[in-house]
């Protein structure tokens, strides 16, 4: 047998996460949440009975925010610091440049990240009963403690509302799939059966899912591939399989899509290598911008927060 090709292992996304960040500067690494156990949750009732939540850490698009198109540049302004839900009978424009996926491999179809069309189709062909009235935006934290505590069961409460039965979580950049895993956790443990539609393999195998549905991707097309409603559908379908087919917690399912991109794609997330140390001096100062944006509207969120009260 010869060597395996490291361009065709899933990318180690806690290790290059702190090797960029370790490159930028910053202090001791990031502790990504670790689980060595699951809550789990069976169905009790058979799929095509089922309500389904959609949850998705996609951010609406504000005008007023700057670029959040494919390719854009992190865009810290348009991110959210709060659960937001909306109507899933209406058609929705959500972004995803507030986070840090792979834009190289992004494009403007957002059913790789939200994949509202796609159940409306299992809906109409019976495979669910249905989706529940509202999907829900969830805010990605790096304080698990905040996603934990405060996130995680105003989305319980959100789903308790709408009665739903079983719950899709759809993340897209590495901490967004520490978030997906924790409120996925929140969930089961109140009764609700979930599976994360997720590409960070390691982050959310590390954060003890209870059903994960990996597809090895660039992040933020977690959902199918652009423009291909049959890899959409596909990867749904084997999403939903993989929700009513666990039989215990900690299940990882292997998604056969293949990226079409070329076959070194996975070279090109946050990729030291191909920087000089002026760039990454140049990232670092970007980061710190960034970080002062984020901090404003988190400012702003909680002000409006206390304002309300």
């Amino acid at each position: 047998m010869g060597d395996s090709n490291p361009d065709d292992a899933p990318i180690d996304y806690m290790a290059r996460t702190h090797a960029w960040y370790g490159a930028l500067g910053y202090g001791a690494p990031y502790r990504y949440a670790r689980h060595d156990d699951a809550p789990f949750t069976p169905l009790a009732k058979p799929l095509s009975a089922c309500r389904v939540a959609l949850l998705t850490t996609a951010a609406p698009y504000r005008a007023d925010k700057g670029n959040q198109g494919a390719g854009a540049p992190y865009n810290a302004g348009a991110k959210f610091y709060e659960v937001y839900s909306g109507a899933t009978a209406a058609d929705h424009d959500l972004r995803v440049s507030h986070v840090a996926v792979d834009q190289a491999h992004l494009s403007d179809d957002q059913n790789c990240w939200f994949p509202l069309p796609a159940l409306r189709r299992a809906a109409e062909a019976g495979r669910i009963a249905g989706l529940t009235a509202r999907f829900h935006g969830v805010p990605t934290n790096r304080s698990q403690r905040h996603t934990v505590d405060v996130d995680a069961p105003e989305v319980v409460r959100r789903c308790r509302e709408d009665a739903a039965d079983v719950a899709v979580l759809v993340p897209n950049c590495p901490v967004c799939h520490q978030t997906m895993t924790l409120v996925a956790r929140g969930l089961e443990a109140a009764g609700v059966p979930t599976v994360v539609m997720g590409a960070a393999k390691d982050i959310v195998e590390h954060g003890g899912a209870p059903r994960f549905l990996f597809s090895d991707v660039p992040l933020g097309n977690a959902a199918g591939l652009p423009y291909d409603v049959v890899s959409q559908d596909r990867t749904l379908a084997l999403a939903l399989r993989t929700l009513e087919a666990a039989t215990g917690p900690r299940i990882t399912v292997r998604n056969p899509l293949v990226w079409p991109g070329p076959a070194g794609w996975r070279r090109d997330y946050l990729n030291l290598a191909t920087l000089s140390p002026a760039t990454i001096a140049e990232r670092r100062a970007e980061n710190e911008r960034a970080r002062e944006v984020a901090q404003a509207v988190r400012d702003a969120t909680l002000a409006g927060d206390q304002a309300a009260k």
